[in-house]
């Protein structure tokens, strides 16, 4: 692939992961090589075996002690996003993937996780050939500025927050 872009999906709306599973889908499609990273979560979920399926290889960084919207991140936090820049700062340099996605990269800056001279030194870091992409919300002035795309996902109306349903196997986890 020639000509890789960064993309960043942000906003306070649903469907950030999920258009960046859209591109996986397309990329893998396409025989692209696809590597995602997913910070802050570690929990499988419906769209893992589908990916697997596709060759697609998948990470995740999270600790596994929960949102960090409930509780203050912790030392096991803060080395997960560490291991997880570092992992997906290998997908963008070493040549073996053509679509790195960093999933909630931006919430793990938000939340003082990784730095916003972490994600933009991510950003220069990739070779030219490889198309990167940040999701999450927060997404900062500097990576909105950076970015050749940028897709903001915006609330309009949730069943989360106005009916208080949970998320449900297949369409949201």
């Amino acid at each position: 692939m020639e000509n890789g872009q960064l993309q960043v999906y942000t906003g306070d709306g649903k469907g950030k992961t999920t258009a960046a599973l859209g591109l996986a889908l397309r990329a893998a499609g396409a025989g692209l090589r696809v590597y995602i990273g997913q910070f802050m979560k570690a929990e499988l979920t419906s769209e893992h075996a589908a990916l697997r399926a596709l060759s697609v290889e998948v990470e995740q960084f999270g600790s596994g002690k929960g949102l960090l919207i409930r509780r203050t991140a912790d030392e096991d936090d803060l080395a997960c996003a560490r291991a997880g820049l570092k992992r997906v700062r290998e997908a963008v340099t070493g040549g073996a993937f053509d679509v790195v996605i960093a999933d909630e990269i931006n919430c793990a800056m938000a939340c003082g996780l990784l730095s916003e001279a972490d994600l933009l030194a991510l950003a220069d870091a990739r070779s030219e050939s490889v198309e990167l992409v940040f999701t999450g919300r927060g997404a900062t002035e500097a990576l909105v500025k950076r970015a050749d795309l940028v897709t903001e996902m915006r609330l309009v109306r949730h069943y989360y927050r106005d009916k208080g349903l949970a998320a449900r196997v297949g369409i949201e986890k």
